[in-house]
């Protein structure tokens, strides 16, 4: 066995790392303003530190936390939460079956890790890479920085939310809609995603308006078919 094959493998995985988490830095910036707002505005709901901490460490799903807390705080039944949570992050089944071709030959290990880091970041930085591109510990770097970010602005919040009442209150909320969209606007590259996007919008908004319960179930679900049946159509005419 080489001697300087250990070292080099060594020196190659933290070189990866290393890229992942610097290419995840700016998500990890955008999504501190939306850590602070999930960490106080679980304290505002009448959760413990303990427990709005959990919900990061465990749960470790921004838009599901936010309206899971909302519900626990209206009242919400435990089964009206699941469901509701179910289908918020039901993208993520979407995330994993077009990656499934780069985690599928890893080691269950790997599988497990990387399906717990799986975000709508970590998507945008790995989501796109070929076979050939993909590396196992850039996603790791990558998922990794963004979780323990993620993390610590939500200890953070609650830190804040103990010591500043109403403090979810203050506009952080729009930190979720930036953060997204800039997620989504690079990804805008082909006439199914864009009928996607656009139905989303649109139903989003009408449900809104409206007051319609649901609405970001409806938007999500709806978004999905359109750009499905876009993509079918347009496969057909080609």
């Amino acid at each position: 066995m080489d001697t300087d094959t250990l070292p080099t493998h060594q020196t190659r995985r933290r070189e990866q790392l290393l890229k992942g988490s610097l290419a995840m830095v700016p998500l990890s910036i955008a999504v501190i303003p939306w850590g602070l707002l999930a960490g106080s505005f679980a304290i505002d709901a009448g959760l413990t530190s303990l427990e709005s901490q959990a919900l990061s460490a465990i749960l470790f799903a921004g838009s599901a936390q936010l309206v899971a807390t909302g519900m626990f705080k209206a009242g919400a039944a435990l089964a009206t939460m699941l469901l509701t949570t179910f289908f918020i992050t039901s993208r993520h089944l979407l995330y994993s079956v077009s990656m499934r071709n780069r985690i599928s030959p890893l080691p269950l290990k790997w599988r497990l890790t990387l399906g717990f880091l799986l975000t709508d970041e970590l998507f945008a930085i790995c989501g796109q890479q070929s076979e050939q591109q993909f590396d196992r510990w850039y996603a790791l770097g990558a998922g990794l920085s963004f979780y323990l970010c993620w993390n610590l602005a939500t200890l953070a919040g609650i830190v804040l939310g103990n010591q500043i009442p109403m403090m979810n209150e203050l506009g952080l909320e729009f930190a979720v809609a930036a953060t997204f969209i800039a997620i989504v606007v690079p990804n805008i590259q082909s006439s199914p995603v864009i009928v996607a996007v656009l139905t989303s919008l649109l139903v989003s908004v009408t449900c809104h308006y409206f007051s319609i319960d649901g609405g970001l179930m409806l938007a999500s679900i709806s978004g999905m078919l359109a750009g499905y049946v876009t993509e079918q159509m347009k496969g057909r005419a080609a």
